[in-house]
């Protein structure tokens, strides 16, 4: 367990249609680590997504990589 507590929160692109994922970005300077779960499960899994993986994710969303239209 890590000793401090994820904050949560979901993406302001979310448009609360409940299909969300939140992360806790609190944890990235000192674990190196954004936790992410399903924001209709909280307290189902937690998926520990390395610092740069997630910045990578961001990045090509930012981009468009994941455009499908």
């Amino acid at each position: 367990m890590m000793p401090e507590s994820p904050c949560w929160f979901t993406s302001s692109y979310s448009n609360n249609g409940g299909d969300c994922i939140e992360v806790a970005a609190n944890l990235a300077a000192t674990h190196g680590i954004v936790p992410v779960r399903d924001s209709k499960a909280v307290d189902g899994p937690v998926v520990a997504v390395p610092v740069t993986a997630f910045a990578a994710f961001v990045a090509g969303v930012r981009g468009g990589t994941f455009d499908t239209v």
